[in-house]
């Protein structure tokens, strides 16, 4: 009986941690326009990329907390999504689910010929608040210019594309 009481509360507490909002950093997630629709699920942001010069090769849309420390840095993203270029009319629309209210940055890269690799002569970018990028920078704003803040619903946000 104590080991059916156990099982049980192992899998109730299983069924609790897999309903919760909250994620690890580092999690690969399918774009779920649902999880941003009229029954949002938030905390989210709906992101509408915007001014891919050609409709080839991969995007990867990342979020990050808008920290000094997590912003940019490599494994302190929270999610990411890449999938093909496909854009509608120039545009694309993403969901990105947050784990909580707070401020958060979203970087995004268009990988034109899809190899995995940044080419900044080829290659687009662009980050949340559309922050200016140069190439003295290297196309990395500080994360004071790209931090926004998301509420418990869903908060949208526009990124143009830079290309160099």
């Amino acid at each position: 009986m104590v080991m059916v009481k156990v099982a049980m509360g192992l899998m109730v507490g299983a069924a609790l941690v897999a309903a919760s909002p909250v994620m690890a950093h580092g999690q690969e997630i399918a774009n779920d326009l649902e999880r941003c629709g009229a029954d949002a699920r938030g905390p989210a942001v709906l992101v509408d990329v915007r001014g891919f010069v050609a409709a080839t090769g991969k995007i990867r849309i990342q979020s990050y907390p808008a920290t000094r420390a997590a912003w940019l840095a490599k494994g302190e993203w929270i999610s990411r999504i890449d999938t093909a270029v496909k854009p509608a009319n120039g545009t694309m629309r993403f969901c990105v689910p947050v784990p909580k209210s707070g401020e958060y940055g979203i970087a995004v890269r268009h990988d034109r010929d899809g190899n995995g690799k940044t080419d900044i002569s080829r290659d687009g970018g662009g980050f949340s608040n559309n922050p200016a990028i140069s190439i003295f920078n290297l196309g990395k704003p500080g994360v004071e210019k790209a931090a926004f803040h998301v509420g418990p619903g869903v908060t949208k946000i526009t990124i143009n594309l830079k290309y160099m």
